[in-house]
């Protein structure tokens, strides 16, 4: 079955409506909340803070914000990544691995490329809470000015307690994503049909020349325009990433049938208010609305904001595991927050990094108008990265030809790197803080790739190779105890370093013995069939090959108890798990620079404990200690 045939087959099984209507609350939520701030600043841009709103600019830069929608969206997300999936799962770790495997072998170019963008998501989950929250709290300044010195702490206090709520998992919140969310587009879609039919000259906008006349007649300030014009877009990329959640018709029908005529519509609305009223440009969302429904839209945008900002921090749980999977990020505690739904997780230290990094960034730029400055370019880096790996895929994987694969891709290859380019106009004004906070997520995601391959090689060059001890042991067999001895290892081919100190401190050996291995697969999600793999070695020894998706959570008894279908009588209460816990001390000489060298030991000593992290019973694990330089 196709990758988007199983997309279709979740639908079917679920119900197609009820997932499109949860794609509207998780999927659009961020890209939903844009016209709080889109508008206001790229006609700022334009004109210059305090400046006069043209109807030049206004329908410049109302253009340029529609045809984003249509261009980025809608041809190039909706229409065409949505279709590269790997095993109806997306997003840039996703396409990362998929693009490995079109290739063939392990491509040094698209692993960067996928720490580059999982570095720069990191810079939108902390960006987007703050941005999306502080721009909804600023509506209340327009009802009175007495609030204005209350919207930085009713900002933190509402973000305490959406990080605080994390641990007790979002699936009763998730069921008023959808209805609320909705709610939100229909809102924002009268507001702006209201207006618009004051003033239907703004459809004006519509045509592309009005986007392509400014850009070409502003020169550097239209650069700088763009930039802002990119906020209409941001949000985008949770179109690809969430596809394995609703699949990719629900995806596809929320954007045609609700989002994008609700997104138009409001646009064309504030360009209609501010072309009548050039004031308007203040804050022209929430003066599309009389007075007595600021306040309910006020509180609607708030919890829009918070919709959204919740679907980009559980974006930011699933992107930390797929990297822990994928060999990226040292172990870290992952909590499963829903009985029935595999993809509802809760990580404890990813979740209070998150939280001081947005409210660092509330205290430190105070306001939306401020904070849109550093937003776009963490996005606009991940979409030429993403545009870049869909190239491989297309061409590789698709097998079509590389001028075919080009003629697709190239265009918006080509848009993503003039956003990306507009956007680093901003770097000064607060670009720097994505760019700032990527470069450490990407050393972090460099050095531990890094080290743990060249601590690999050290420690292999250093075992005894498995089958000649085997051999040896059935020559000359030690006491052997019942039960059986289960010893994890990355290297199925050399023995244990917990089995060589079993045998060196108690001179015994298990009446059977498992080498096991657990391999991380380069699919979202592996099949029970597939899961385990036998090998006999000797009469008593056994290894065992136990794979894991990318997107899967290792549990390895779980995993252990399919192996009777194979033959193997597990028995949990009979076996016993030898783990080698390392100490890592920096070598006078090894393949790394210094700094990299202790921080690669420090990431390895925060790393979450295997026992955990694999789900093996405590009260069944033996752990031994063993000192490594490297």
């Amino acid at each position: 079955m196709r990758a988007h045939d199983k997309g279709e087959a979740r639908s079917s099984r679920t119900g197609f409506w009820p997932l499109t209507l949860g794609s509207i609350g998780v999927v659009y939520g961020d890209i939903g909340t844009s016209p709080l701030y889109a508008l206001r600043e790229a006609v700022n841009a334009a004109v210059g803070t305090g400046g006069t709103a043209t109807s030049e600019a206004v329908l410049g830069v109302l253009s340029l914000i529609l045809w984003a929608l249509f261009i980025v969206v809608t041809l190039k997300y909706v229409l065409i990544l949505l279709r590269a999936d790997n095993h109806g799962e997306g997003g840039t770790l996703t396409l990362m691995a998929l693009a490995q495997r079109a290739v063939g072998k392990n491509i040094g170019a698209i692993a960067l490329f996928g720490v580059i963008s999982a570095g720069l998501f990191y810079g939108d989950a902390i960006i987007t809470p703050a941005l999306s929250v502080l721009s909804a709290v600023e509506g209340l300044k327009i009802k009175t000015q007495a609030f204005d010195s209350y919207i930085v702490p009713l900002t933190i206090v509402i973000l305490i307690v959406l990080f605080a709520v994390q641990s007790r998992g979002t699936a009763k919140v998730a069921t008023f994503f959808g209805p609320v969310t909705l709610v939100w587009f229909i809102a924002i879609a009268i507001a702006g049909l209201w207006h618009l039919a004051t003033n239907w000259s703004v459809l004006a906008a519509l045509n592309p020349l009005h986007g392509i006349r400014f850009l070409v007649s502003h020169g550097l300030i239209g650069l700088a325009t763009l930039g802002a014009v990119f906020l209409a877009v941001t949000g985008a990329e949770a179109l690809y990433a969430d596809l394995g959640h609703f699949g990719r018709k629900p995806i596809q029908t929320a954007w045609v049938a609700i989002v994008l005529p609700a997104l138009a519509l409001n646009y064309l609305g504030q360009g209609a208010l501010v072309l009548a009223d050039p004031k308007a440009i203040e804050n022209p969302f929430f003066l599309l609305y009389p007075d007595w429904a600021l306040l309910p839209m006020v509180v609607l945008a708030t919890a829009a904001t918070v919709i959204a900002s919740q679907a980009v921090i559980t974006g930011a749980y699933s992107l930390s595991r797929q990297a822990i999977q994928l060999g990226l990020l040292p172990r870290l505690e992952i909590r499963h927050t829903s009985e029935t739904q595999v993809g509802q997780i809760y990580m404890p230290r990813v979740n209070l990094l998150l939280l001081i990094g947005v409210l660092l960034l509330v205290g430190l730029f105070r306001s939306s108008s401020a904070l849109a400055s550093a937003y776009g370019i963490a996005v606009s880096g991940t979409m030429v990265v993403t545009s870049a790996m869909a190239f491989v895929v297309i061409y590789k994987g698709w097998r079509w030809s590389p001028w075919m694969a080009a003629a697709l891709i190239g265009p918006f290859l080509m848009l993503d790197l003039v956003f990306f380019g507009a956007n680093m106009l901003k770097v000064l004004e607060g670009g720097w803080m994505p760019l700032a906070l990527g470069g450490v997520i990407m050393a972090l995601m460099y050095t531990w790739r890094r080290g743990s391959r060249l601590l690999f090689e050290k420690t292999r060059r250093q075992e005894t190779p498995l089958d000649a001890l085997i051999e040896m042991l059935e020559k000359k067999p030690p006491q052997r105890v019942p039960g059986t001895a289960v010893f994890l290892t990355s290297d199925p081919m050399s023995a244990p370093t917990a089995l060589m100190h079993s045998l060196k401190h108690y001179k015994v050996l298990h009446e059977k013995n498992v080498i096991l291995t657990i391999e991380n697969a380069s699919t979202p999600r592996v099949p029970d069939e597939e899961r385990v793999r036998i090998e006999p070695v000797g009469k008593t020894f056994s290894r065992v090959h136990i794979r894991f998706g990318f997107m899967e959570s290792p549990n390895v008894p779980k995993a252990l108890a399919i192996a009777r279908k194979l033959g193997w009588q597990f028995d949990i209460m009979s076996t016993s798990f030898f783990l080698s816990r390392r100490m890592l001390k920096p070598a006078a000489h090894s393949g790394m620079p210094r700094w990299q060298d202790r921080l690669f030991i420090v990431l390895a000593r925060s790393a979450n404990d295997a026992t955990d992290y694999f789900q093996i019973p405590t009260n069944r694990v033996v752990e031994v200690g063993t000192q490594v330089t490297i």
